[in-house]
């Protein structure tokens, strides 16, 4: 959100996953899209049917390298000397959109005299891609006439982060493959309602719609239907909960729905601050490695037991309708209601639609949204008034910015927060496989997905294998700075030498012990995309 923010004005993927099948080149970096997003990638390979290009920026030899024109296999953590090479290749061979870029963005000198120091020999040096990818590369996404880039957690989880989504932001810009149908930058969002959350107002320093906590007048808004005064002092990120929950600064906490536990990087941390609070409520479906820490467990309510919407990676609001009652005899915003009554503040709804229609009163881009209008197939925001079909195609004619005009930033490719040495020589990259979902508490408990995948694996290069004296199947200690786990190795040539993989989905073996407490500075997003290991036998 914060990256895309900046360039283009809004925090969203800017076109509708259904136009991927009509673009002519489109540029996969960071995201194994096939494994993490595989409805997407029906649409990637509906383009490849008809005859698209397809970029592939990823270390590892994903599915899609294979079927990739060409395939940029950089090193983990060098996205942005990859974007600014890619940006003065384009420039040096005049390339770029002029006309775009005098009319519709600001900002472009300074980024024209950074990626000047991105000649293709330096940026081959940092990231290993041979030159004449490079060159085929930029050529082939700056002259097709409609462009998309998708890009997902391989970009934004890197202690680089935002600046990643602001480099990819760039490219565009800079091509103007962006405002026309099929064209554009797509963030691929880590979980099916991210977007969702993220426009209603889970940050610590916005209210929903990413609305500025500070700004009196819009606190007002808030205040007048809330019927409550709201604190101009932003809250705490979960990092920041942890601290404080460690000096004992904070005493209580409330997860809903998070494994926190499991899930979240540098795990001895994370045990130590839940172990440290005096009260902890965890809501969820099953019990987990959170729950373990929990004073009180409260049932939540699974996507069939209640009606609501999720809001999806391009930003379609869709209604989800129960199915069944809920099994625990209330869904989440019930019990929420019901905690908030008991804590002194009145919060009746009767229906979710009451929520939906709470939220249009107080999010611009949600205004013109209701249950009656969502239908079948929901509607895009932004969607400013009651008339309004919604919005497939962003920034047709004016960015989301003060002023209209898209912002080029001038970036420096930063390494990863942790490098490789002699004692940790390998670059642990983690990650999802397409048959488990996230902690894997319900997938796990599937008896055909856990049949395919039951147990994690952590996949090794032959050479490396080799190197070791470790045979497929074989059992491993990969150890950290931080904490050691036991893995069955999977020996494959989708790993490169030098860096092997871990999903994180199974309870027995905890990844995120492993994982490091680097973190982007702008948003506080772990950098689950690198950690230095050593592996032994």
């Amino acid at each position: 959100m914060a990256g895309l923010a900046t360039s283009f004005g809004a925090g969203a993927a800017s076109n509708s996953f259904n136009q991927i099948g009509d673009a002519d080149t489109i540029f996969v970096i960071g995201s194994n899209t096939t494994e993490g997003h595989p409805i997407v990638s029906l649409h990637v390979k509906k383009a490849l049917r008809k005859g698209a290009k397809l970029i592939v920026a990823d270390p590892r030899k994903i599915w899609l390298a294979g079927k990739a024109n060409v395939w940029l296999n950089q090193k983990p953590g060098t996205n942005i000397a990859l974007l600014n090479g890619l940006i003065h290749i384009i420039l040096k061979k005049g390339l770029e959109n002029k006309d775009f870029i005098s009319k519709r963005t600001e900002g472009f000198k300074e980024l024209k005299e950074k990626v000047q120091e991105y000649d293709p020999e330096t940026v081959m040096k940092i990231t290993g891609v041979p030159e004449e990818c490079l060159v085929e590369a930029a050529y082939t996404y700056a002259t097709s006439k409609k462009s998309m880039i998708l890009y997902g957690l391989g970009v934004s989880e890197h202690r680089t982060g935002t600046e990643g989504a602001i480099a990819i932001a760039n490219l565009a810009l800079v091509c103007g493959q962006i405002g026309r149908t099929s064209t554009g930058v797509n963030t691929l969002r880590g979980q099916n309602n991210v977007q969702g959350a993220s426009d209603l107002g889970p940050y610590p320093n916005l209210l929903p719609g990413y609305q500025q906590l500070g700004d009196p007048a819009v606190r007002a808004r808030f205040e007048k239907i809330w019927d409550v005064p709201i604190d101009p002092e932003p809250g705490l990120k979960f990092p920041h909960m942890l601290d404080a929950a460690i000096s004992k600064k904070m005493k209580g906490l409330f997860i809903l729905g998070g494994d926190q536990a499991h899930t979240d990087p540098n795990i001895h941390k994370v045990w130590k601050a839940l172990g440290s609070l005096e009260f902890l409520v965890v809501q969820d479906l099953f019990h987990t490695e959170t729950t373990k820490y929990a004073d009180v467990i409260l049932p939540g309510a699974s996507f069939a037991e209640k009606d609501g919407t999720f809001t999806n990676g391009e930003r379609r609001v869709q209604r989800i309708r129960k199915a069944v009652e809920p099994v625990a005899g209330m869904a989440d915003w019930e019990v929420i209601c019901k905690l908030a009554n008991k804590m002194g503040y009145p919060m009746k709804y009767n229906h979710p639609s009451e929520i939906m229609k709470e939220i249009a009163s107080l999010v611009p881009n949600y205004a013109g949204i209701s249950y009656e209008r969502l239908g079948k197939d929901g509607i895009q925001w932004p969607c400013p008034t009651k008339d309004h079909p919604g919005t497939t195609v962003m920034y047709e004619n004016v960015f989301a910015r003060p002023g209209g005009l898209a912002r080029f930033v001038a970036l420096d490719q930063i390494g990863p927060g942790e490098e490789t040495d002699k004692e940790y020589p390998y670059h642990l990259i983690t990650g999802r496989v397409r048959e488990h979902y996230n902690n894997g508490s319900m997938t796990r408990r599937s008896p055909g997905i856990k049949e395919l995948v039951p147990e994690e694996l952590i996949e090794i290069s032959p050479s490396d294998a080799k190197k070791l004296n470790i045979s497929d199947g074989e059992f491993v200690k990969v150890s950290s700075r931080r904490g050691k786990v036991t893995v069955k190795a999977k020996v494959t040539d989708r790993s490169p030498k030098g860096v092997v993989f871990m999903a994180f989905h199974h309870q027995k073996v905890l990844t995120n012990v492993l994982t490091s407490h680097h973190r982007d500075p702008y948003t506080d997003t772990p950098e689950y995309k690198a950690a230095a290991v050593k592996i032994e036998r």
